[in-house]
C-alpha cells in the first residue's frame, strides 16, 4: 500500500517532533481523527507529562491529554530512533533569533540530521517551523538526500506553517485554513492530503518556498501596522490624545481600516523573530528590507518607552526609580496564555533592575519564572492582597489578564503604568498613566 493510500485509510503512522504549542495540538487533531501519533521531544518532564495523562499547556486542559492516552494511540518519546517505524514526519520545532538578531535554525537542521540517520523510502517530511523561503527545498534536501535517496522520488518533502494562536476562542487548528507546499508536485499531494484530514480547509500553493514566504508575509503584516499604531501612541501621548479611543473611532469604517493596539513591546514566538528571518535572507539577493526594520526598531523600542514613562511618573511624586519598588503585573506575552516567550515583561524587569528598582512580578498563570534562553530571573509570583500593592511606589500593567480585578487593583495601588489600556473607564483620581 503506497503512501496517500495509508494516509487515507488512517493507517499512516504520525510523527510530531517537538511538542509545544504547535506540536501537541498538532498531535490531538491528528488522534482525534483516527491516526496512530507518536510524539517526540527532548525535554524529558514533557514526555513524562503526556505519558501520565498530564499537560503543561495552560490552554490545553488535562482532559485532552486523556483523551488521546485512554485508547492508545498516543505516546511521546525522546528515542528518535523510533522515527524508522513513522510513515509521516511533522517537525514543529523552534526558530529563534541568535544574540546578532540572525535565524538559528539549529534545532531544525539537528532535528533534520536525526530524520536522514533513519530516513526510509516512502516517508513524507513536513517542516512546520517559521523560516525564511529555501529552508525546506534548499538547507533540508541536502541533509535528507546526503543519504542518497531524492526528494520527489524515494521520500516526500513539504513545508506547511504552523497558524497556532495560544487560547484563542474563536479558532482551533481543525478550523484555521492550512497553507501546504511540496517541493513536487506529489510531495504536495501526499502534505495536502494527510493535512485535509484533521483541517476543514487546506491551502495548496506552488512550492514550498511560497509557503514559507506566506508565512513570514503574515507576521510581517502585523508587525509593521502594530509599530505604526506604537508609534501613533507615542505621538498622540504628546499632543494628549488617547490613541485608544483614536482607534475605536477609526474601525468603525466599514472597509479600509483594520484595527491593531499598541502595546509594551512585542511577546510571542513569532511576530518579533519572524521578519528578521526575511530581512537576513534578503541580503542575499542584494536588497534591503527598510520598511520591515524600522517596524522593528520601533517595536523594539516600546519597553524603553514605558520604562522612561515610569521614570517621569515617578519623578511627578518626588521619588527616583532607583530603589522604588515595582511591581510588573502580568509576565506571559498576551492576556490569558502561560506563554513567556519574547514577552515584552521580561525585558521591562530587565531595565527595571537595571535602573536599580526592587522589582516583583504578579501572573495568575506563571506562579514561577523558569530559566529561558536570555533570562533567568529566579522569580516567583506575588499574590495580590491590598496590603501587598499598598507597599509599592508603581503597578505597572504588562498583560492585561482578564482575571485581574482593574477596580481592585487601581484602588489599592499608589500609582499604574497602564501598558495595555486596561484601567479604560475606571475612575482613577489622577492614579493612572498611560504608556
Amino acid at each position: 500500500m503506497d503512501l496517500l493510500s495509508r494516509i487515507r485509510d488512517k493507517k499512516a503512522r504520525i510523527g510530531i517532533i517537538g511538542l509545544g504549542y504547535v506540536g501537541l495540538p498538532l498531535a490531538i487533531e491528528f488522534v482525534k481523527a483516527g491516526f496512530s501519533v507518536k510524539g517526540f521531544d527532548i525535554d524529558a518532564k514533557k514526555i513524562k507529562a503526556l505519558n501520565s495523562g498530564k499537560s503543561y499547556i495552560r490552554h490545553i486542559p488535562i482532559r485532552e491529554i486523556r483523551g488521546i492516552r485512554k485508547n492508545g494511540n498516543f505516546n511521546a518519546t525522546d528515542d528518535f530512533s523510533l522515527l524508522r517505524e513513522i510513515d509521516c514526519i511533522i517537525i514543529c520545532v523552534p526558530t529563534p533569533l541568535n544574540r546578532y538578531r540572525e535565524p538559528d535554525l539549529s534545532f531544525v537542521l539537528q532535528t533534520v540530521e536525526a530524520v536522514a540517520r533513519i530516513l526510509r523510502k516512502g516517508q513524507l517530511i513536513v517542516l512546520e517551523s517559521t523560516t525564511y523561503p529555501g529552508t525546506t527545498d534548499g538547507d533540508m534536501r541536502k541533509i535528507l538526500e546526503s543519504t542518497g535517496m531524492k526528494a520527489g522520488r524515494d521520500f516526500f518533502l513539504a513545508y506547511s506553517p504552523e497558524r497556532e494562536d495560544p487560547n484563542n476562542k474563536n479558532f482551533r487548528t481543525g478550523t484555521i485554513p492550512k497553507v501546504v507546499g511540496g517541493y513536487t508536485g506529489k510531495c504536495l499531494k501526499c502534505a495536502d492530503t494527510l493535512y485535509s484530514m484533521i483541517v476543514e480547509k487546506t491551502v495548496p500553493v506552488s512550492s514550498t518556498r511560497a509557503a514559507e514566504a506566506s508565512k513570514l508575509l503574515e507576521n510581517i503584516y502585523r508587525a509593521v501596522n502594530i509599530a505604526l499604531v506604537n508609534e501613533m501612541k507615542m505621538l498622540f501621548d504628546r499632543m494628549d490624545i488617547d490613541i485608544c479611543e483614536v482607534i475605536d473611532a477609526a474601525k468603525t469604517k466599514p472597509f479600509g481600516f483594520q484595527a491593531f493596539y499598541p502595546g509594551p513591546g512585542l511577546g510571542g514566538h513569532c511576530i518579533p523573530i519572524d521578519p528578521f528571518y526575511l530581512t537576513w535572507k534578503a541580503r542575499e539577493y542584494d536588497f534591503h528590507t527598510r520598511f520591515i526594520e524600522l517596524a522593528g526598531e520601533i517595536n523594539t523600542s516600546m519597553p524603553y518607552y514605558v520604562i522612561e514613562k515610569v521614570i517621569h511618573a515617578l519623578n511627578e511624586r518626588g521619588k527616583s526609580i532607583n530603589r522604588s519598588k515595582v511591581l510588573v503585573l502580568g509576565l506571559a506575552y498576551k492576556k490569558d496564555v502561560d506563554d513567556l516567550r519574547e514577552s515584552p515583561s521580561l525585558k521591562l524587569i530587565e531595565l527595571l533592575k537595571q535602573r536599580g528598582a526592587d522589582v516583583d512580578y504578579n501572573d495568575p498563570y506563571i506562579p514561577q519564572m523558569k530559566k529561558l534562553r536570555k533570562y533567568n530571573f529566579k522569580m516567583k509570583s506575588v499574590p495580590l492582597k491590598k496590603e501587598i500593592l499598598r507597599k509599592y511606589d508603581c503597578v505597572v500593567i504588562a498583560t492585561d489578564h482578564s482575571d485581574y480585578d482593574y477596580d481592585f487593583i487601581v484602588g489599592n495601588s499608589a500609582l499604574i503604568v497602564d501598558t495595555r489600556n486596561a484601567t479604560s473607564g475606571l475612575a482613577y483620581n489622577g492614579k493612572v498613566v498611560k504608556a
